[in-house]
């Protein structure tokens, strides 16, 4: 067991992009755009399901054409980028069916919420609040200067520290090998979740704990005696 319904000194922490929000359109385009003003080769947005998960700059290194991915191009790209996604962050990205009911159960239950990305901090909070709105999540925390991404576990050790949650009493959520890795780097357990960018087959192969096919599953798996 994981967490009861009675025990209020637990933590679900969760992954943003294709866990909770189905982003991938508006950073598709984002990164398009930036590609098309250079003259580069665009992708489709399938492709961009393979391209996030570690950061914008990992992702605009991944858009850009292999022979190009010099440091220097890769930043050049990631700044302009940033620019065009900060003014369209929100177009498209939509929570996926089922998420907000589904913090609104757990928190009713007594588990905490919070977030974890690898989004600039900035625009993770960002979305976060737009969609869901202030103080759904209990904190959320997207990549800060100087701390490592995931797969590193600092990310979810500043998150356990912030709510004072051990590990014990915490899971994370997320829906590709990143995800897993995160989780398994700290010490947790991770629920691996089939409707974000990666899918089912990936998540297994990762050594997932335990797969969700839609987010109801969450909180049977969080509060299963």
């Amino acid at each position: 067991m994981y967490c009861g319904v009675v025990t209020l000194k637990c933590l679900a922490i969760f992954d943003l992009d294709g866990t909770l929000v189905n982003s991938i359109y508006d950073l598709a385009d984002a990164v398009n755009t930036a590609l098309a003003e250079r003259g580069y080769p665009v992708h489709s947005v399938d492709e961009y399901r393979f391209f996030v998960g570690n950061g914008a700059k990992k992702l605009c290194e991944r858009a850009l054409p292999e022979a190009r991915r010099s440091e220097e191009e890769t930043v050049s790209l990631q700044g302009r980028f940033s620019e065009i996604y900060r003014k369209n962050c929100l177009v498209k990205t939509l929570p996926y069916d089922g998420i907000p009911e589904l913090i609104d159960r757990l928190s009713d239950a007594g588990i905490k919420c919070a977030v974890a990305s690898n989004k600039p901090d900035e625009f993770s909070k960002e979305i976060v609040e737009a969609l869901f709105g202030k103080g759904r999540f209990d904190l959320v925390v997207g990549k800060r200067e100087g701390v490592p991404t995931k797969p590193a576990p600092q990310i979810v050790e500043h998150i356990l520290g912030e709510l004072g949650v051990p590990k014990e009493d915490s899971i994370f959520i997320g829906d590709s090998y990143v995800d897993v890795e995160t989780a398994h780097n700290a010490g947790l357990p991770c629920i691996g979740c089939v409707w974000g960018f990666r899918g089912e087959n990936e998540l297994k192969a990762a050594g997932c704990d335990h797969i969700a096919y839609k987010p109801g599953d969450i909180f049977d798996i969080l509060t299963a005696n």
